[in-house]
C-alpha cells in the first residue's frame, strides 16, 4: 500500500480505492481552505453590472459588460475591460463604449427648453439677428441654433467678454461670427465711411492655416450682403505675401495664425489699436506654451475692454471672445495682464469634458507590427459599408504620417496626407480636397483635430493612440458634429503600456458617466491685474 504523508500543519485524510487496496492521501488544512475559497469565488454570481436593455460597455469578456441602465455606486470600483492590458497576453482584447443617444446633446429640444423657458422651438429670429443674416442662414439650411449658440450670441451682442468652453462640433464658429458681422454692419450704418476706412475691425486668431481658410470661408458667406471684407494671413508664407494682404484695402475681418500676425505687426503692416473684436479660437491650443508667448505679444498691442460700455462709440476698446472645446489652462496668467478677469463671462457646456454619448468608441489592444493590417481591413470594410463618407487616420508624428501613407499607397488605398512639416505649397488645398470628397481617407497629425469641419467624416482611427485626454477629445470630436453624417465611430489602436493608462482613465470615466480627469482650469479665480506688460 502506498501512503502519501505530509508532516506539516493539521492534516485531513481522504481515502480512495485502487486494485492494490485503499490509498490514504493526507491534505494539509491550509490547502483545503484555499480550495474552498476558490470554490466560493467561482460559485458567486457574475459581476452585477448587467441589466436588461442596451449595453454601455461591450467587452470581449461578456462578464465585464455594463448596461446603460446600470449606475455605479459612489464608492464602487468599476471592473475594467482594460485592466490587464499592460500584459503581452492581452493582445487581441477589445472593448467598446456604445452610443447611448442617437442625436448630439447640443441640438436637442430639451436643452433648448432649459435655456429659454416656455419656448419649444427656438430659431435665430429669437436672437435679434438682422434680416440679411437670417436670409443667409436660411440659404445654408440653418434654422435653429445649437445650445452654445443660444447661450453665446446674446452675450456677445451685449458687448461682454466671453470665455466659451463647449464640446466639439457644437457650432462655436457661428456663435462668434454671427454677432460680430451683425455689429460691424450696425457700426457701418451709424459711422461715417471715412472714419471706418483703413481700420481692421476684427481679428480671429486660429492655430492652423487650414482652420484660418475654413473660418474665412464661413465669414465671407455671412458678410456677402454687406460688403464686409474678410482676408486671411497664415504661416509658411514669406513676408512679401503678408504685405500684399494689407497693401490695397485692409480687411474688416482678418483671420490669422499667431506667427503670421506677429510678422505683420513687426513690419507695421497693420494697426490693432482701434480693434473692435479679438477672437481666440481653439483657446486650449492658443494658450498652450507653444503659442502663449506670441499670444501675449499680440494682446499687448490691443486695448481690451473691461466693461460692455467700452465696446461702443468713439474710442471703443476690443471685445475679447475665447472659444474652445476643452477648458483652457493658463488663461488667468495671460489675461490678467490686459483685462480684469472678473469682466469675463464664462459659458461652460454641461457636456464639457464628457465622452460623446452619440458616438461609438472602440479600443483594440494590438501589436505595433499588426496595426497596418488592422487599418487596411478597417478601411476596406468601411469602403464597402459607408461609400462616400470620410475617414480620418491620426498619427502622433509627421514621419509616421509619411510612412503610413507610403504603405497604404502600396496596398492600393487612395488617400491624402496632411502634417505640419509639409511645405506650405504642398499643404495648400489638401484639406479642401478631402472636404469635397475627392478622396475619402486622410492620414494626418493633430493639425486636423482642431476646429476643422469634418461633416462628411464617419470614422476616426487613432493609428497612434493620442498622448493626452485633450487630444483624444479633439480627435473623437471629428465625428458626431452638428450637421454631420450620423452613426460616427472612433477606433483606437492601443499598443504601448503608456497608452493603457490613458485608456483606463477613459474607460473609468465612461463607466462612471463622469468627466475625464485633469482637464479643469483656474479661470474662475480672478487674479490681480499686472501693471507691467511683457515685451
Amino acid at each position: 500500500m502506498f501512503r502519501a504523508h505530509v508532516s506539516v500543519g493539521p492534516i485531513r485524510c481522504c481515502q480512495t480505492q485502487t486494485s492494490e487496496g485503499p490509498v490514504v492521501i493526507r491534505i494539509p488544512r491550509h490547502m483545503q481552505r484555499r480550495v474552498e475559497n476558490v470554490k466560493q469565488i467561482r460559485g458567486k454570481n457574475k459581476i452585477g453590472t448587467i441589466k436588461a436593455g442596451k449595453l454601455l460597455i461591450q467587452s470581449k469578456n461578456p462578464q465585464l459588460n455594463q448596461s446603460a441602465g446600470y449606475i455605479l455606486g459612489k464608492f464602487e470600483q468599476p471592473h475594467l475591460s482594460s485592466k490587464g492590458w499592460k500584459h503581452n497576453k492581452s493582445y487581441g482584447d477589445y472593448f467598446a463604449i456604445n452610443s447611448t443617444k442617437t442625436v448630439a446633446p447640443f441640438v436637442t429640444e430639451n436643452q433648448q427648453e432649459e435655456i429659454v423657458e416656455d419656448r419649444k422651438t427656438v430659431t435665430f429670429r429669437d436672437l435679434d439677428i438682422c434680416k440679411e443674416l437670417l436670409e443667409v442662414l436660411n440659404s445654408m439650411n440653418i434654422i435653429c441654433p445649437t445650445t452654445v449658440q443660444l447661450c453665446t450670441i446674446p452675450k456677445v451682442l451685449q458687448g461682454k467678454n466671453i470665455l466659451c468652453a463647449a464640446e466639439t462640433g457644437s457650432g462655436k464658429t457661428l456663435s462668434y461670427l454671427l454677432p460680430i458681422v451683425h455689429r460691424l454692419q450696425a457700426q457701418k450704418e451709424t459711422e461715417d465711411e471715412t472714419d471706418a476706412a483703413h481700420v481692421i475691425s476684427s481679428v480671429i486668431l486660429v492655430p492652423s492655416r487650414e482652420l484660418a481658410d475654413q473660418v474665412a470661408a464661413v465669414s465671407r458667406t455671412l458678410c456677402a450682403p454687406f460688403g464686409i471684407l474678410t482676408k486671411t494671413v497664415g504661416g509658411g508664407r514669406g513676408v512679401g505675401h503678408i504685405k500684399n494682404v494689407f497693401k490695397q484695402f485692409p480687411p474688416d475681418i482678418l483671420v490669422a495664425t499667431p506667427g503670421a500676425l506677429i510678422k505683420a505687426l513687426k513690419r507695421n503692416c497693420l494697426d490693432l489699436s482701434e480693434l473692435s473684436f479679438l477672437v481666440i479660437d481653439e483657446a486650449d491650443t492658443m494658450f498652450d506654451p507653444s503659442f502663449s508667448a506670441m499670444l501675449e505679444n499680440i494682446l499687448s498691442c490691443i486695448h481690451v475692454a473691461s466693461q460692455p460700455s467700452e465696446t461702443r462709440g468713439p474710442g471703443r476698446k476690443a471685445q475679447l471672445l475665447m472659444m474652445g472645446a476643452t477648458f483652457p489652462g493658463g488663461v488667468g496668467e495671460v489675461l490678467s495682464q490686459v483685462t480684469d478677469l472678473g469682466s469675463i463671462f464664462t459659458i461652460k457646456s454641461k457636456m464639457l469634458h464628457f465622452l460623446m454619448p452619440h458616438v461609438k468608441q472602440t479600443f483594440l489592444k494590438v501589436r505595433g507590427a499588426d496595426k497596418i493590417l488592422e487599418l487596411y481591413e478597417t478601411l476596406k470594410l468601411h469602403k464597402q459599408e459607408n461609400q462616400g463618407t470620410g475617414v480620418l487616420v491620426f498619427c502622433n508624428k509627421a514621419p509616421t504620417v509619411n510612412w503610413l501613407g507610403y504603405s497604404l499607397g502600396e496596398m492600393g488605398v487612395q488617400h491624402l496626407r496632411l502634417q505640419g512639416a509639409m511645405p506650405a505649397a504642398f499643404r495648400a488645398g489638401i484639406y479642401h480636397s478631402f472636404q469635397k470628397g475627392m478622396v475619402d481617407v486622410l492620414v494626418c497629425t493633430d493639425i486636423a483635430s482642431r476646429g476643422l469641419d469634418t461633416s462628411r467624416v464617419r470614422l476616426v482611427v487613432n493609428y497612434d493612440f493620442p498622448e493626452s485626454q485633450t487630444d483624444y477629445i479633439h480627435r473623437a470630436g471629428r465625428v458626431g458634429r452638428a450637421g454631420s453624417v450620423e452613426g460616427g465611430e472612433v477606433l483606437s489602436f492601443v499598443t504601448h503600456t503608456w497608452d493603457v493608462e490613458l485608456v483606463q482613465k477613459i474607460e473609468t470615466a465612461a463607466r462612471r458617466r463622469a468627466t475625464l480627469p485633469g482637464m479643469e482650469s483656474a479661470i474662475h479665480e480672478p487674479k490681480p491685474k499686472s501693471t507691467e506688460l511683457e515685451e
